[in-house]
């Protein structure tokens, strides 16, 4: 064995020269990466008794992908693309052997090698559209040969991953491998390749299926369509569509010149930037600093879900999915079967859409076990109350779960704005209480706020840190206050949004704006889509707002085809002029006249208190750190990815620039409202929230 250098050895197989890579955690394509694959296929090249090169990496995985730390940096020699130049026009066969996954710039490199053997769970992709990125090492170039146009605009604008069963029928992969030793294989299937004396296969030559496209432009007009909603305000993925453009209708060099000038451009751009901040930031919320990683964690084996509603059936769901037996407990018989009959009918709509079988949609509702009987949750590991918003009802449940539940059991409330150290009082075993806030449709979305209670057990938050892993969510850890994080700086939006309709700014029009800055709705869709009703009573209401005048008449919102907005029978909203006449008569009662508020103050007026808000939370320690507010954001409110979250949004803009807006609009944002302290200090010192450590003020 030769060491090329820390990272790549070369050892000789007969006349198979195997290359391996051992760079973790994911051997991503660092400068020693690069180096050790070139210094480590030259030797190979110079060796007179080697027949075939194979590139191999040691570890979970194939490589990973580019080294995004290096993003930004000065470039270093040899870059990727040389890697791919001494690969590629190798003068002897170079056969890539795949496992775990081949990402970016990993797969770029699988694909400048002559011939590609795969494990059968091994997965291939280019994610560089969530980075704000194209592929920039040929990767728009290479994959529509090898799959055609259509399949790989598929690939690179959505970032999935693809197994390696599906592209070794699409011809990427040249064999699978039938056993797990996949290096026996790889060299196994290195000699045939020498025996059979099979061509120099260059990706960059194979161009019967770009030319077969070239003047279909339907096929690029049809990606576009396809695109336009789900990535409405992202540029990469236009970008790559013109990136595969150009691998149709131009020859090679000319369309990789086309991909490096586009990479470029994207690599210096505010939405990359951004980005790239997310994904550092989402893998920053796992980091939590007086609950190292060795903290002992609960065994969880069996899950009881008090309450069968929305939430609770949904949560439930997000268990069974993992192979975790649940207890769902209702009071009333009625309400339970409900419950069930929507889990069944949500699984069964992903069986529908191919993303299940039936036979396992029977097995995740065997897992969950529904009764009217508490006591059964006795023997659970977790508990986790999901009943009425309201806190005489929670602090009664877990009166009763306190008494029922097994000792060293942790139990959970899924509230989302209620004082979880109230709620943990009423037990005797307060470090044992901690909030899980998932985010409705809790078997979709993302995010989890885990909240830290006063006296809550490090090991329990560890252990609900590592399940939220477990079951696919992205967790961010909070402490307790008003709602928490993200509904905390909601009801600071909502509050403006509020006041600007009462100076005669219609719900559309405040809408809108918030909907071209890149949310998925304004406030106002949004308290339809909820429910207008939510915790507004008949019996106690006055009148004294547009909301309790529309409740008052049964305008409910989507669920009752009038809110703020009329909506026909596919739910599209349209302006009401039902909710026109009662703010105008709100304001004809306070003797205001309606003004135009221009779209520049309503987007301060909605994001600026938000941010103040998040400035306030760091204060109070509620959160870790200013990037944990910008995922809480993303993950659970839609906060556009490529602005980076509301904190990173005012890095971006500058704090001075907000301190200053929030003054001159002061009269108008209510008698309580107060700019952070934290926000203008670091406004002064000329400094952003990126500047804060974790926890620090």
């Amino acid at each position: 064995m030769t060491a090329i250098n820390s990272v790549a050895d070369l050892t000789r197989e007969g006349e198979i020269a195997v290359l391996t890579i051992n760079s973790p955690p994911v051997n991503a394509l660092s400068h020693a990466v690069r180096e050790g694959i070139v210094g480590g296929v030259r030797q190979a090249l110079a060796d007179p008794g080697v027949a075939a090169i194979v590139l191999i990496c040691e570890g979970k995985t194939f490589m990973a992908g580019a080294d995004i730390t290096e993003f930004g940096a000065p470039p270093r020699s040899p870059s990727l693309l040389d890697v791919e130049d001494t690969i590629e026009n190798a003068t002897k066969p170079v056969i890539a052997a795949m496992h775990g996954t081949a990402l970016g710039g990993g797969f770029e490199v699988a694909l400048s090698c002559h011939y590609r053997i795969a494990l059968p769970t091994a997965k291939c992709g280019f994610p560089e559209v969530h980075l704000g990125l194209v592929p920039g090492a040929g990767g728009t170039q290479r994959l529509p040969r090898l799959v055609g146009p259509e399949q790989a605009l598929q690939m690179m604008i959505s970032g999935r991953h693809v197994d390696a069963a599906k592209l070794h029928a699409a011809g990427v992969i040249d064999e699978l491998a039938k056993t797990t030793d996949l290096r026996t294989e790889a060299i196994s299937f290195a000699k045939r390749v020498v025996q059979e004396r099979r061509p120099l296969k260059k990706v960059r030559d194979q161009n019967d299926k770009v030319q077969a496209a070239r003047g279909k432009t339907e096929i690029f007009a049809q990606a576009r369509q396809e695109n336009a909603k789900k990535y409405r305000g992202f540029i990469a993925p236009e970008y790559i569509v013109r990136c595969v453009e150009a691998a149709v209708n131009l020859p090679f060099e000319q369309g990789m010149q086309v991909e490096r000038d586009l990479f470029g451009e994207l690599m210096h751009s505010p939405q990359s930037l951004a980005q790239r901040h997310v994904f550092f930031a989402e893998r920053q919320v796992w980091k939590i600093p007086d609950v190292p990683p060795d903290t002992p964690v609960q065994r969880v084996e069996k899950v009881g879900i008090v309450g069968a509603g929305t939430m609770g059936g949904g949560i439930a769901m997000n268990f069974a999915n993992v192979g975790l037996p649940v207890t769902l407990v209702e009071m009333r018989q009625d309400a339970l079967d409900r419950g069930l009959a929507v889990i069944r009918k949500n699984y069964e709509s992903s069986a529908a859409k191919g993303r299940l079988t039936m036979d396992q949609v029977n097995e995740r509702m065997a897992l969950i076990r529904g009764t009217l009987d508490i006591g059964a949750l006795a023997d659970c590991d977790l508990v986790i109350e999901a009943v009425y918003e309201d806190m005489s009802v929670k602090q009664d449940v877990f009166r009763k779960l306190d008494d029922i539940v097994k000792s060293g059991a942790i139990l959970a409330t899924n509230t989302s704005a209620l004082n979880v150290n109230e709620i943990a009082t009423v037990t005797k075993r307060p470090e044992a209480v901690i909030g899980l806030h998932f985010f409705s449709p809790a078997n979709v979305m993302r995010l989890l706020e885990v909240v830290r209670a006063a006296k809550t057990a490090r090991p329990v938050i560890a252990t609900a840190m590592q399940l939220a892993k477990k079951i696919g969510k992205v967790a961010v850890l909070v402490g307790v206050c008003p709602g928490f994080v993200g509904n905390r700086m909601l009801f600071a939006r909502q509050a403006q949004a509020n006041a600007m309709l009462m100076e005669g700014t219609m719900p559309w029009d405040i809408d809108k704006v918030l909907y071209d800055f890149g949310l998925p709705m304004g406030p106002f869709a949004m308290a339809d889509l909820a429910g207008l009703d939510l915790g507004w009573r008949r019996e106690t209401s006055k009148s004294a707002t547009v909301r309790e005048v529309l409740c008052e008449m049964d305008r409910r919102g989507q669920k009752t085809g009038a809110g703020y907005y009329d909506y026909d029978e596919q739910r599209r909203p349209r302006p009401s002029p039902v909710t026109e006449k009662i703010v105008h008569d709100f304001l004809a009662r306070a003797g205001t006249t309606p003004r135009r508020i221009p779209d520049e103050e309503i987007l301060e007026r909605c994001l600026y208190p938000m941010i103040n808000e998040g400035a306030k939370i760091l204060e109070e320690k509620i959160a870790l750190r200013s990037s944990d507010i910008d995922i809480v954001w993303i993950k659970g409110y839609g906060w556009p990815a490529y602005r980076g979250g509301p904190m990173y949004y005012a890095d971006t803009i500058g704090l001075a620039r907000i301190v200053e807006a929030l003054r001159k609009y002061a009269p108008k944002l209510g008698p309580e409202f107060r700019i952070s302290p934290l926000l203008e200090r670091l406004a002064t010192e000329g400094k952003g929230f990126g500047s804060l450590t974790a926890g620090d003020v």
